[in-house]
């Protein structure tokens, strides 16, 4: 991936060269971008990789699954502080997860304690199982739930 992103950069800047142009023009290296991602997305299969903006677009919408998730959890835990009354059942949990790969395991537990109502206390040590506290167990567990099947789908389609 590092690779076919340093290629592309050597093919803008190239282009650019080429052009003959008496100052640098940012629309230059872009259009050389362009190009240099087409010529990558055609000898794709000699690289013996995937293409490298498949995972650049499976990272943002890692990013996007975190925004929505983040104002959904928000609006549950600002709904539970506007309540007249406190009704939570706080509890602990656990999930068994299906990613492997340390940077993996970290990255699904940072993403979820950054959604509120919900902390990951421990990771197992054959890293297979989180052990998760949730504010109100009987509403948040569920959407918990949801949202680290997400994330992990998410991240495979990063990592792997």
């Amino acid at each position: 991936m590092l690779g076919q992103l340093l290629l592309n950069i050597l093919i803008a800047f190239l282009w650019v060269l080429l052009q003959d142009e008496d100052s640098f023009q940012f629309s230059t290296l872009f259009g050389g971008f362009l190009i240099g991602l087409g010529i990558i997305y055609v000898m794709r299969r000699f690289f013996f990789k995937e293409f490298y903006l498949r995972r650049v677009y499976a990272a943002f919408k890692l990013l996007l699954i975190f925004i929505r998730e983040l104002l959904t959890s928000s609006v549950l835990i600002i709904r539970q502080i506007l309540s007249p009354k406190i009704n939570i059942t706080p509890g602990i949990f656990t999930y068994k997860t299906k990613l492997k790969g340390d940077w993996e395991i970290t990255a699904l537990s940072l993403l979820l304690m950054l959604t509120p109502g919900s902390v990951v206390i421990e990771v197992s040590p054959s890293n297979d199982v989180f052990y998760i506290h949730a504010m109100d167990i009987p509403d948040s567990k569920n959407a918990v739930l949801r949202a680290m099947t997400k994330f992990e789908n998410a991240i495979m389609e990063v990592t792997r």
